[in-house]
């Protein structure tokens, strides 16, 4: 048996490799769930704070998230959330409507009623944040349905796609609530857990696909508001 390090390691497991990935993270999930808002500029010194650890780590999650499209870098080297245009976001609608409705056909033959059962009790914390005014607790259990759902078919290759969308959208989706609230009636949610319990693919995807559009749908006229403010100096 040779002596050499294995030239394609799975994982870093070295104290170093294994905080600079903790940070990573940590930091992409409050990004996700729009712990940070849109157009918020950060530094290397100041998010290393911020988490409680040093500068490397800390530029190495800013470095790898860059990269994920989820941070801008700013000509004079800050960090920053990304803005959005009114087109970009119904182009991520469109993306995230493709690419998830396919994630819940291909999982509808794994599913059953204890994911059901456990959906059900995702929907009904769901619902608790919403009656408590908690967009960031909403936004988190949100999540944890749709990905629920997907993972019962993992795909290495739709997941990260998804998960992509969901980090470079995420921060919009907090905006959308924080500032109007559920502007929609319909719990597609429900109407999910029932076609998995029924049975109907046709109709987990029309769930999944009309949860989106609803949830997405008041933010490119609150953008373009906000731009009509921005111009005006009001």
């Amino acid at each position: 048996m040779s002596d050499r390090p294995d030239p394609f390691p799975t994982e870093d497991t070295s104290p170093a490799g294994t905080l600079q990935e903790r940070v990573y993270r940590e930091l992409r999930e409050e990004i996700m769930l729009g712990r940070f808002r849109p157009g918020e500029a950060m530094t290397i010194r100041g998010l290393a704070e911020k988490l409680g650890t040093s500068m490397m780590p800390a530029r190495e999650a800013l470095r790898r998230l860059v990269a994920e499209r989820a941070l801008d870098l700013l000509p004079n080297r800050r960090i920053a959330v990304p803005h959005m245009t009114p087109e970009t976001f119904r182009e991520l609608t469109e993306a995230r409507v493709a690419l998830e409705v396919l994630a819940a056909r291909r999982a509808f033959p794994e599913t059953d009623s204890a994911l059901a059962d456990q959906l059900d009790v995702i929907n009904d914390e769901q619902d608790v944040a919403i009656a408590k005014g908690d967009w960031a607790g909403y936004q988190e259990r949100n999540r944890a349905f749709h990905f629920a759902l997907y993972e019962r078919a993992p795909g290495r290759v739709l997941m990260p796609l998804i998960e992509s969308l969901w980090l470079q959208i995420g921060p919009f989706l907090y905006l959308t609530r924080e500032s109007l609230g559920t502007t929609y009636l319909e719990d597609r949610h429900v109407e999910a857990i029932a076609a998995i319990r029924d049975r109907d693919e046709d109709a987990l995807a029309l769930a999944v696909e009309q949860d989106i559009r609803d949830g997405m749908g008041g933010l490119p006229a609150l953008l373009t508001q906000r731009g009509a403010r921005t111009a005006t100096g009001r």
